[in-house]
């Protein structure tokens, strides 16, 4: 029986596999400045997460119309399904397509009517964060999660990401308590190419739910039992932390021992066009590099069960699943 799992940490636009990029730019009339999908493919090697976003942000241009998102989330729906995705809460950074002219309302609709048919069309249920830009001023963010409280879009909650090598935390606490207000949910990437502390300034300044990545919270002791003490969700991407250089090898990683030390960790893909591995990829190798055992990767199912914004019905239906998982997995007993 496959490992049924809950994935908190995904960018759709990072879902945007290159045969899609290229079939979207034609429907579009979009230009790309690659000779093919392999050349493409050849461009996914990256010194930083700088050079990532380049191209991340680059390849955006394809998606032009609500129908352009509809499918890419669709697509995305469809490979979570396959590697045992029973509930999928997913990013969409909103600011990077009205940025380009797009209207929110049709960005929006797009995602989000691919996302109301996922349990009917995949068998798995989803929600939408819609993610604020750290490089971009904190009174663009506010306007962000205004116009989509407005809308009255089907949200989940807020997100933050991009570097953290740019603005303070404290820019975004007008958006973020905006949000609060509103009832949405709240999480903000931190801790992987920034210090510890931004992990701290998050759950203080933003009274973030979750932390997104987190991984350099391990530089500090004291907050590793502050994050164990509240339970904080941190929602680990340990291949993405590869290929950006945040981490040398997948056998360096620290998710064991972050699981060792008690901290609620959960195992992600984050960007896994780019990445090359999905979250059923993510966890194999993940296994394999740390040599997980049964207890580790039971940790896993678990904690993103309990962390997932999900009513109770849902949460007990897939405590159900990740228990006759391990009761249909000897080794795992």
């Amino acid at each position: 029986m496959q490992m049924p799992v809950v994935e908190l940490h995904l960018h759709l636009e990072g879902t945007l596999e290159p045969e899609l990029v290229f079939s979207l730019a034609e429907r579009n009339g979009v230009d790309l400045p690659y000779a093919d999908v392999d050349d493409l493919r050849s461009r996914f090697a990256f010194a930083d997460l700088q050079s990532f976003l380049e191209l991340y942000n680059a390849n955006m241009a394809v998606l032009r119309t609500g129908a352009d998102f509809h499918e890419m989330t669709d697509a995305y729906l469809s490979r979570a399904a396959a590697a045992g995705v029973r509930h999928a809460e997913v990013f969409l950074d909103l600011q990077a397509h009205t940025g380009r002219g797009l209207r929110a309302a049709e960005v929006l609709d797009g995602v989000t009517s691919a996302l109301a048919a996922s349990r009917e069309k995949h068998d798995l249920t989803s929600g939408l964060i819609v993610t604020v830009l750290r490089h971009l001023p904190g009174r663009e963010a506010l306007e962000t999660v205004r116009e989509v409280i407005d809308l009255g879009a089907p949200v989940l909650g807020i997100g933050m990401c991009s570097t953290e090598l740019t603005a303070h935390a404290a820019d975004f606490a007008p958006a973020f308590q905006l949000a609060r207000a509103h009832g949405l949910r709240r999480t903000a990437h931190a801790g992987e190419e920034g210090p510890a502390q931004n992990v701290a300034d998050v759950l203080d300044i933003l009274r973030v739910e979750r932390v997104d990545h987190g991984v350099r919270a391990m530089e500090d002791p004291d907050l590793v039992r502050r994050l164990v003490d509240e339970r904080v969700p941190l929602t680990v991407c340990p291949v993405s932390n590869v290929r950006l250089k945040g981490v040398e090898t997948l056998a360096d990683h620290p998710l064991r021992r972050m699981l060792d030390a008690g901290l609620v960790v959960t195992i992600n893909s984050d960007d896994p066009a780019y990445f090359g591995a999905y979250l059923d990829e993510v966890v194999d190798r993940t296994t394999e590099a740390l040599d997980l055992g049964p207890h580790h990767l039971r940790a896993l199912a678990r904690n993103a069960v309990e962390s997932a914004w999900v009513d109770d019905a849902r949460r007990n239906e897939l405590r159900a699943e990740v228990d006759a998982w391990r009761s249909s997995s000897g080794s795992l007993m």
